[in-house]
């Protein structure tokens, strides 16, 4: 057995053997690091990715929110108005009025939450159940009624023709004290020389509170409300009185039979609910003659039973007086402020009657003198039917407050628009008792003619309603009220939808009326006002300028245009005001709309004079207006060789049309179940990138709104059209739509009848008359041209909208293009009374 060997240790090991294909030690740490860094990498790159994306995601949250609230945030400069510019302290002149257009007789003051009065009527023993009169109603189909004469400041006489009966409403303020002052109403009631029987008729005057204030009834004689006291923040302490009826215009009392309603109410879209609800037959009206009938008078008022979350907002006092009396009489009710303490007497009888002939005669010199009619050699009843159309405008003078609806893309969910005040007049009384932006440039056209204090405040009240972005909702529903009237589906407006910048019309006027007279004590405000104006003026352009612009340089095209192709047989354009006037068959991003392109030169030449007049730096807007107003560069982007006429262009095919749907009915089937035939849009040529070639108002705006130089060989074309009977012209005003084209007097829809394609609408004829007494006075080769049209054009719109007036009671808001019947809204007195203008010849 052989000895054991000794095993040596020593300091280091010999490396075990290796094989060929493994790698050292070393090497082996070093790719093991390196592994490890690169998954440190891809780690850190993970977690960057994941904090710049949290980063990103709540950044992208914070402008998402940030622009959400854009649409509802007002811009950032001072208001033009003080806020308390329309208060009995500062325009106690104006503080009260007849600012409530959609009643038939009516006064509140100009503040937020006013103490509202009014009148409701009804005829007694009639075939109809119960006819309540009070919100001004197409349906209610009276034969006219309409201010005969106001000066928009301190009195007003109107006449309402029911069916055997005429009303007559007057009112008359009186200065003093801090609040306001005093008012009162004279109300005549004369029967119709045609009625069988003198008709017994109630009449219903009240007040209501709006959330703030009180009121209290002082009942007399059992049933009679003698007067209503009452305190409110804006009126301090005041008195109403009611005055027992006389016979006529005599002081011989008249038998009377008095009811009363002391009640609350949710909100003062409520009140003919109210009155209405709470009529009761029990009451017996007993004739001196003998005769005793039960006749119909407000009674108590129960409220319909409703969840008590269902309306959240605070009642208010509602109180009413009725009196139901025989034609002929008079009745006056009288307003007292509280803080008039040295009135020399109270304004009725003999003084309310001194006090409204001495208006009445101021007014008529003041209209001679501001119109000059009579000089002009129009006769009488043309002079009184002017005198309507101004006073139907300053009647139609309302003062609003509340929030708009509004949404951007970037809203889910439309939102309220900041709480706001407007005073502004509107279109009509019965069908848009509420501000329009297109039309109130037009308004103030006209009543910048009779009073710039006027047309200062009711711009400023427009421009103060702007948003950060310059954005103004073109139609304001402000007020439960004004909500009331609307459809659902015209509420919510959207912050793409621009509408025509016509209020730079009347500030055109307002710095010539400067320009003209600077030491005018009508003018001097004016300047100061510009100032204030200015800085939301030049975000107002300059949305406009942005927002609008069209797929080339210096083309515009109208945002907001109907997308539902299926059912409309040219989507409408409610946005341009011409609603359903042709544009592009097919809407896309590549239209270019020839009228916004002439507002825009209009709007930029503007601003250029507003700037100069105030010393700003003009010359980027003068800029601009001398492009748009270049002729060559309008010819290259609206000029169409085929129709030889300016146009639109766009994606479009003129081989449409609306046909019955098809709907599939399998045999055997009850065919009630199935969906009603509808008529759709069919096309038979699919739409190319072309002009639309549609020959009418659209293709007159580089002439209406004098952008085409005198000597433009256009006009020419323009003048050819515009006589042509079977285009444009009529013995009644210019069409909107050629005779010839393709759409004419054809419906959009099953249930939209033709409303800018065909009719006559005055604001545009207005335009027109006004640009051809332009092109008359220039020199250039169409001048003679140009004001023989000016002479047949104006006569035959100036005797068609009087004759029609004479005929129906009524202007109206458009005009038959074959008959020159008045048609659509009535009374209409927002731009069609710019007849007045046209029969002064002021332009």
């Amino acid at each position: 057995m052989g000895r054991q060997r000794k095993r040596v240790v020593t300091g280091e090991a010999d490396p075990p053997p290796t094989r060929k294909d493994e790698k050292p030690a070393t090497l082996q740490r070093k790719e093991k690091k390196k592994k490890l860094d690169i998954g440190k990498i891809f780690i850190n790159i993970s977690i960057g990715l994941c904090i710049f994306s949290l980063i990103w995601f709540f950044y992208a949250l914070y402008m998402r929110s940030s622009l959400a609230k854009r649409v509802v945030t007002l811009h950032h400069s001072p208001p033009v108005l003080d806020v308390n510019s329309t208060s009995a302290e500062v325009s106690p002149e104006r503080f009260w009025g007849s600012y409530r257009p959609q009643v038939y007789f009516g006064m509140k003051t100009r503040s937020p939450r006013s103490v509202v009065t009014g009148m409701m009527w009804m005829r007694q023993f009639s075939e109809v159940d119960v006819n309540l009169r009070h919100t001004c109603e197409q349906g209610d189909r009276l034969q006219g009624y309409g201010w005969l004469m106001h000066d928009g400041l301190s009195f007003g006489v109107q006449e309402i023709h029911d069916s055997d009966f005429t009303l007559t409403t007057e009112f008359v303020k009186r200065m003093g004290g801090e609040h306001g002052g005093d008012w009162t109403w004279r109300i005549t009631a004369k029967q119709h020389s045609s009625a069988p029987h003198a008709p017994v008729i109630s009449l219903m005057f009240y007040a209501a509170a709006d959330t703030q204030g009180y009121l209290e009834a002082h009942v007399e004689e059992r049933n009679r409300l003698g007067s209503i006291t009452g305190f409110s923040e804006e009126l301090g302490n005041f008195k109403i009185t009611f005055r027992k009826p006389v016979a006529g215009e005599s002081s011989s009392a008249k038998y009377a039979s008095y009811n009363y309603l002391q009640t609350m109410s949710p909100g003062l879209e409520r009140l003919t609910d109210i009155v209405r609800n709470s009529l009761n037959r029990r009451f017996v009206y007993s004739h001196p003659s003998g005769e005793k009938r039960q006749y119909i008078a407000v009674d108590t008022y129960k409220p319909q039973h409703q969840p008590k979350s269902a309306d959240p907002r605070k009642e208010s006092d509602f109180v009413l007086h009725q009196v139901t009396v025989q034609t002929p009489f008079q009745i006056e009710v009288l307003f007292e402020s509280g803080s008039f303490r040295d009135r020399p007497n109270q304004l009725s009888a003999a003084a309310m009657t001194e006090e409204l002939e001495k208006r009445k005669a101021a007014f008529d010199a003041k209209f001679e003198k501001t119109f000059g009619l009579q000089a002009k050699g129009l006769g009488q009843a043309q002079v009184k039917f002017s005198k309507a159309a101004l006073s139907n405008m300053l009647g139609g003078m309302g003062y609003f407050y509340g929030q708009s609806v509004v949404q951007s893309v970037y809203n889910e969910y439309p939102l309220l628009y900041p709480e706001g005040a407007l005073f502004t007049a509107v279109p009509s009384r019965s069908f848009f008792p509420r501000g329009f932006l297109w039309d109130e440039g037009f308004h103030q056209l006209l009543l910048s003619k009779w009073d710039p204090q006027v047309t200062r405040e009711a711009t400023a009240h427009w421009l103060d309603l702007v948003n950060m972005e310059g954005w103004i909702p073109r139609e304001q529903i402000l007020g439960d009220e004004a909500r009331s009237k609307v459809p659902a589906e015209f509420v919510v407006q959207h912050n793409e939808n621009a509408n025509p910048p016509t209020l730079f019309l009347a500030l055109q006027k307002l710095v010539e009326q400067l320009q003209a007279n600077p030491d005018a004590e009508s003018s001097r405000p004016t300047l100061p006002f510009l100032r204030r104006l200015y800085p939301r003026l030049q975000t107002w352009f300059e949305w406009y300028n942005t927002t609008q612009t069209g797929p080339l340089p210096n083309s515009y095209r109208w945002r907001g245009r109907d997308k539902d192709t299926n059912l409309f047989l040219n989507p409408k354009t409610l946005t341009s005001g011409l609603d359903d006037y042709p544009r592009a068959s097919h809407p896309s991003a590549e239209e270019r709309h020839v009228d916004l392109h002439c507002w825009m030169a209009l709007a930029s030449g503007t601003m250029a004079s507003v700037a100069r007049l105030l010393g700003e730096p003009h010359q980027e807007y003068e800029r601009t207006h001398q492009t748009l107003s270049d002729n060559t560069l309008l010819d290259e982007l609206h000029w169409s060789d085929q129709l030889r006429s300016f146009s639109d262009y766009g994606n479009h095919t003129q081989a449409v049309s609306l046909q019955q749907e098809k709907v599939y009915v399998p045999p055997g089937q009850p065919r009630h179940q199935f969906p009603v035939a509808r008529l759709v849009r069919s096309v038979r040529r699919a739409p190319k990138p072309q002009f639309v070639n549609a020959l009418g108002y659209i293709s007159l705006f580089p002439f209406l709104l004098h952008v085409l130089t005198p000597d433009s060989p256009k006009l020419e074309h323009i003048f050819r059209d515009m006589r042509d009977a079977d285009k444009l012209w009529t013995p009644y005003g210019l069409r909107s739509l050629s005779r010839a084209d393709p759409l004419y007097m054809k419906r959009n829809t099953e249930h939209d009848a033709p409303y800018w394609r065909g009719p006559i609408w005055i604001n545009i004829n207005y335009l027109a008359v006004r640009a051809l007494h332009h092109y008359g006075n220039t020199e250039g080769p169409y001048q003679e041209k140009a004001a023989t049209l000016y002479q047949e054009l104006r006569s035959n719109i100036m005797n068609n909208v009087y004759r029609q007036y004479a005929e129906t009671g009524y202007i109206w808001e458009q005009y038959n293009d074959s008959t020159g019947s008045g048609q659509g809204s009535h009374p209409f007195t927002g731009w069609s009374a710019l007849t007045v203008l046209i029969m002064a010849e002021q332009y």
